[in-house]
């Protein structure tokens, strides 16, 4: 069966504009898109169709080949095709999912803060203000309980003498000449079509005829502005906070960026974090250690809590205080803390003390450090080894 002309299966004229192209391409694609059409049993091999034609067409390379040679320039007949002169592969072979993106950006685009242009283009997306990062730190307390933070962002805010048009007397901005309101012109160049930004416009599509005179046409000007953040509780380095339209004004009335917190949680001086579950080494004596005893420690949340420490406890020992860690940041709940205990060893001692613990040591029996013995036991048996 013969292939359809490309320019027929988008329902556009031979000659059409890459602007029309895409335009036939997005209503085609919308008409047949197979979810759209369960009762259409010819509805998938025609999306297809459409998919195939603009992969060629929207391609200025391609297209100029169809132009000449028609079907033939794709399926090797030629001699000087693309495939001969290194095109690669024919149509249905290009990036489906740029082509599609389209018909997504279309479908989806008002939902995504999308904005038309003159012609019923979508508006160059220079004219969307840029989104703006800002590192805020805070302590692992305010982390624990959250907080509303007052911040400075400096940024760009619409211009109140021209209300963000960028022109004298607020009017409109007009159509650019040189590009028709598309941000971009193109030039035959041979064989090739070369497409750059628009030198009149800088690609925006619109031209100011009338700069406004605070902000030379921008419509923005640079302002520090404060705002005010609500931090929740459980949040940890690296939390991300979005706050919408909040970043930097658009470019003549175009919709702001958004504005971006990073949280980064400074060091605690007693806990460390391990997500929702906080550390908290604590020394304790020998005697204690080796007694048994009552140690207390802090808790996150300004409180004390007494833990028993347990006869013949060794450093590095652990004991959990359930629900005393850092809150869930979403849903509920709350981690635990772990005390982590480190026997210490005694300095300074006097000549007495030494002869005390001197005395204290050779009274000791295997039993008293099996550590100890066990370790020693295995080193002997090492040694033996080697030498038999």
């Amino acid at each position: 069966m013969a292939k359809r002309d490309y320019y027929e299966v988008l329902g556009v004229e031979r000659g059409a504009s890459a602007d029309e192209i895409k335009k036939g391409y997005r209503k085609k694609a919308k008409e047949l898109h197979p979810d759209r059409n369960s009762d259409n049993p010819d509805a998938e091999a025609q999306f297809k169709e459409v998919n195939e034609a603009y992969d060629v067409l929207k391609d200025p390379e391609k297209k100029a080949a169809y132009d000449r040679f028609g079907h033939a320039a794709f399926d090797g007949g030629m001699a000087g095709g693309p495939r001969a002169g290194g095109y690669g592969g024919g149509p249905g072979q290009g990036d489906f999912a740029s082509a599609f993106s389209d018909v997504f950006e279309d479908l989806f685009g008002d939902f995504m803060g999308g904005q038309r242009g003159p012609g019923g283009g979508r508006r160059s997306r220079a004219t969307r203000g840029s989104d703006l990062r800002y590192n805020l730190r805070i302590s692992l307390e305010e982390a624990y309980s959250g907080l509303q933070k007052q911040i400075t962002v400096p940024s760009s805010v619409p211009c109140s003498s021209c209300s963000g048009t960028g022109s004298d007397g607020g009017s409109e901005p007009v159509t650019c000449p040189t590009c028709s309101g598309m941000g971009k012109v193109r030039a035959q160049q041979g064989f090739f079509t070369v497409e750059r930004t628009c030198p009149t416009c800088s690609g925006a599509g619109q031209i100011v005829k009338n700069p406004c005179s605070v902000c030379g046409g921008a419509g923005r000007v640079q302002k520090d502005r404060a705002l005010s953040v609500n931090i929740p509780a459980g949040v940890e380095t690296g939390t991300r906070i979005r706050l919408s339209g909040e970043g930097e004004a658009g470019l003549r009335g175009g919709p702001a960026g958004d504005l971006y917190i990073f949280i980064e949680v400074e060091d605690h001086p007693l806990f460390q974090r391990d997500g929702m579950d906080l550390f908290c080494r604590v020394p304790v004596s020998m005697v204690t250690a080796a007694l048994g005893g009552e140690v207390e420690v802090p808790t996150i949340d300004g409180g004390r809590s007494r833990v028993k420490v347990p006869e013949g406890s060794q450093s590095g020992r652990q004991m959990r205080l359930r629900s005393k860690g850092m809150p869930a940041l979403r849903g509920s709940g709350s981690g635990d803390m772990y005390i982590e205990l480190a026997v210490e060893t005694p300095v300074k001692l006097t000549s007495e003390q030494k002869a005390l613990l001197r005395q204290f040591e050779e009274s000791f029996s295997q039993s008293n450090n099996p550590n100890a013995s066990g370790f020693f036991d295995k080193v002997k048996k090492f040694w033996d080894d080697l030498a038999s």
